[in-house]
């Protein structure tokens, strides 16, 4: 190991004398206050994270850390610092007499919202060990308290031993930015009482120790090991442990990290000690605050659940990383990063479940990335967290942007948010089409959601948000008094509608299209087709696929007209959005309930079968990480929305309960991202099928900050008479509803802290007796609603027929 500088140990000295005795207990203590979900026997050895927004760990629920991921193969679980990784992981055993036990085969893993613990039993020689981790908000490193009881009679003589394995190693794309690999290498303070691993190429670092008063015993060599990949290292410590009967202890690590300095890392150390107790307490009272935000109460509790985990999951996927900004990744091991298009559909449901913070530096992060990298309003598609990108775009994300803009506004209100992101809206919509609309008819070339390798022509999905991209940026230039671009952004957003109607509707396939384009362009992508469906013993799509093949030859050469080949999820964004002519969306959606399983929405139709209703078990995926054969939320989610948007709400909860069932199926708390529990085990969009038909659709809330008016109109499952939901933030302003639907008399109550806001209660006309409390303002019917605008602290309607 090599040594240490005197003057710098003195500094360190000074740093350490500081600290305060550390409290662990009360965190152990304090987690009977929490919601615990504990996992399935089953699924131990699966991934779990605990996550802060600097650091997080990955490992394995049984108390492994193996090696994870492809993105970097093998290296994308351990604990990451952005944009380097600090360790692959650690190993600890305790010995009791001759006995040694490595830590390694938990009994039972527990996930709270934010920590979790895993349960070590050895009853054979009456101990047991748990193992809590915990990562705090802002701070560039962790905790990890093992608390060992002595669960008979009998005092014991304990060993326990921990080993850390450093990897200082770049991010994904590290090496674009000069970011390379060295070996790293450990040294060890007697004045400190802790460890330093560094990577001899780069100041990255990371430190380790336990509590003040706890000295540690270097060792050479570990009764537990690993074998991760890489240029890392290893070193580990040993206590002797005296414990008398029915007693217990806990043994902090404590990990922090550095892209600095040495000292920067020991700094960090000595605040987690210091600051252990309160930084946990800091953390839940932020989560309960993330809790208490659009809070619902509906009869399915279940789904309940699910809705408030995934809020928590979302914040566990928040990245801030100097330099390059404060957003959330897509998803765990594999996509920590950030991207454009995921962002766009989380952020409708942050935005609907009070995250404003989070909201706005995703999307200036996004927006700043994708000026730097492309400058003319196209929207980048993948980054890493060293600000390489990966994809600058694909097409859709633009359009998906302007839309994510437009989403913000109508929440919050904010006509200065709308004029610092209008100027890039602009840009992007010209790029759209005119570097991408080869033949001029609006309709954009280029891959859209479904990145299979040549269906890049006028694609559904790309088509569809375009529509809405170009209907929402008119309202926005109108708003700005930019009437002129306003109605040249509708006309584009009106003849958009009529081709989507039109030209991508396919008939006998009761669907829209998966792309418009020549018999040319689908010849070759119908082969690519049929070899999925033949390989995956698909017989009905390959005889579908062949029969359409056939028809190529007939067709005249150069002609474009719309192609179903793959029955990708993208053919339901017509419903999603609310586009589609009513006739052709009852026929679409019944088409679409066809290409499920019980999880939810396969990705690509043709991947399922007759088999696939019953098939309700662990996915089955390729060797090399594909999407194949995928049921996913995402679609799921669009399914649904679609579903309510054309008034069919029981259908709607049918596919959230269907995607329900995978919440903790593999790790408690979360729902993977290919359903039951492949791909990332927690992912970032689920917050989008969930937040949107539940909180928009279900209680039907539409608010128009900007005009200080919130419009209600509830749309429940008919199974629901009773539901409620708190603290829904709009603008500066605040509303709690609840809605009773029984014995033939509706009820719809709304509270909100800004008395003077407009809120307008819209029900069916099928109502005719109705009773008001609340200043009336005015009062209209509509498409067959009544609309009552009031305003006051309190507003209800009452009606029956």
């Amino acid at each position: 190991m090599r040594p240490l500088n005197p003057y710098f140990l003195f500094l360190l000295f000074v740093i350490f004398s500081c600290s305060r005795p550390s409290q662990e207990l009360v965190l152990f203590s304090d987690l009977d206050s929490q919601p615990g979900l504990s996992g399935k026997a089953e699924y131990l050895n699966s991934p779990f994270a605990a996550a802060g927004d600097r650091v997080y760990l990955v490992g394995h629920q049984d108390g492994t850390f193996p090696d994870l991921g492809w993105h970097v193969e093998g290296e994308m679980g351990g604990i990451w610092l952005h944009p380097i990784k600090l360790m692959d992981g650690f190993t600890a055993s305790v010995s009791v007499e001759e006995n040694t036990f490595c830590l390694d085969q938990a009994n039972v893993f527990t996930n709270y919202p934010f920590s979790n613990v895993l349960n070590f039993s050895k009853p054979e020689v009456g101990i047991a060990v748990d193992r809590l981790q915990f990562v705090p908000d802002g701070r560039e490193g962790m905790v990890i308290l093992f608390r060992i009881k002595n669960v008979d009679n009998s005092d014991k003589a304990i060993r326990f031993d921990f080993n850390a394995y450093v990897d200082l190693m770049p991010v994904w794309l590290g090496e674009r930015t000069g970011m390379i690999d060295h070996p790293d290498e450990i040294t060890f303070s007697d004045q400190t009482n802790t460890f330093t691993g560094k990577d001899q190429g780069n100041d990255w670092f990371v430190v380790w120790g336990s509590a003040e008063g706890i000295a540690l015993n270097p060792t050479e060599s570990a009764s537990c090991t690993m074998s991760p990949k890489g240029n890392g290292t290893n070193a580990g410590f040993g206590l002797d442990i005296n414990l008398p009967a029915e007693s217990e202890q806990i043994i902090p690590v404590f990990i922090s990290g550095s892209t600095e300095s040495e000292l920067k890392a020991l700094e960090t150390l000595a605040d987690l000690r210091s600051n252990l107790q309160s930084d946990w307490m800091a953390k839940k009272e932020r989560y309960e605050a993330i809790q208490a935000l659009s809070k619902i109460n509906i009869p399915d509790k279940e789904l309940q659940q699910a809705v408030e985990w995934t809020k928590y999951n979302t914040d566990w996927l928040v990245r801030d990383v100097p330099g390059i900004g404060r957003g959330f990744g897509a998803g765990l091991p594999d996509y920590p990063w950030f991207f454009g298009v995921d962002s766009e559909y989380t952020i409708q449901g942050l935005i609907t479940t009070g995250r404003k913070d989070l909201v706005y530096s995703t999307i200036e992060l996004i927006h700043r990335l994708s000026q730097k990298e492309n400058g003319n309003g196209r929207i980048v598609h993948e980054v890493s967290t060293n600000g390489v990108v990966f994809n600058p775009g694909n097409i859709n994300e633009t359009p998906q942007w302007v839309s994510t803009i437009w989403e913000v506004y109508r929440w919050t209100g904010d006509r200065e948010f709308l004029e610092t992101y209008f100027p890039s809206i602009e840009k992007g919509l010209s790029w759209l089409l005119e570097e991408n609309d080869k033949d001029g008819n609006f309709l954009a070339d280029g891959y859209g959601m479904m990145e299979i390798h040549g269906l890049e022509s006028e694609m559904i999905d790309v088509a569809v948000y375009s529509q809405k991209a170009f209907a929402d940026a008119a309202k926005m230039a109108e708003i700005l008094g930019k009437s002129e671009l306003s109605k040249s952004y509708q006309q584009t957003a009106d003849a958009l509608s009529v081709k989507i109607n039109s030209d991508f509707w396919v008939p006998e396939f009761g669907s829209y299209a998966d792309f418009i384009g020549t018999s040319e362009d689908a010849l070759h992508l119908i082969d690519g087709a049929i070899i999925r469906a033949d390989t995956l013993n698909k017989p009905w799509a390959v005889a579908e696929l062949q029969a359409t093949k056939a028809k190529l030859s007939i067709l005249p050469k150069g002609q474009k007209q719309g192609f179903v080949l793959y029955h990708n999820w993208v053919v339901n964004t017509p419903m999603e959005t609310g586009i589609a002519d009513p006739e052709k969306s009852r026929i679409a959606l019944e088409t679409g309930r066809k290409y499920t399983n019980p999880f939810g929405v396969f990705v690509t139709g043709i991947d399922r079968d007759e088999r696939a209703e019953n098939e309700d078990g662990s996915f089955v995926g390729s060797k090399s990480f594909s999407y194949t054969g995928a049921v996913m939320t995402l679609p799921t989610g669009v399914s649904a929305i679609g579903e309510n948007n054309y008034g069919n709400p029981d259908q709607a909860l049918d596919y959230l309960k269907r995607m329900t069932r995978s919440f903790s199926f593999a790790l408690p708390g979360s729902i993977y991202e290919v359903s039951p529990d492949y791909g990332m085990f927690t992912q970032a969009w689920n917050l989008y099928s969930y937040a949107v038909p539940i909180i928009t659709q279900f209680f039907g809330i539409k608010p128009d900050a900007g005009n200080k008016e919130i419009s209600i109109r509830p749309q429940m499952p008919s199974t629901w008479e009773e539901a409620s939901i708190q603290k829904v933030i709009i603008g500066d302003n605040e509303i709690s509803m609840s809605y009773v639907d029984k014995s033939g008399v509706l009820a719809i109550e709304v509270e909100q802290t800004q008395s003077k806001w407009g809120i307008s209660i819209e029900i069916s006309e099928e109502f005719t007796k109705v009773k008001i409390l609340g200043k009336e303002v005015s009062s209209d019917t509509q498409n067959g609603y009544r609309r009552i605008l009031m305003t006051g602290k309190k507003v209800r309607v009452e009606a029956s027929k």
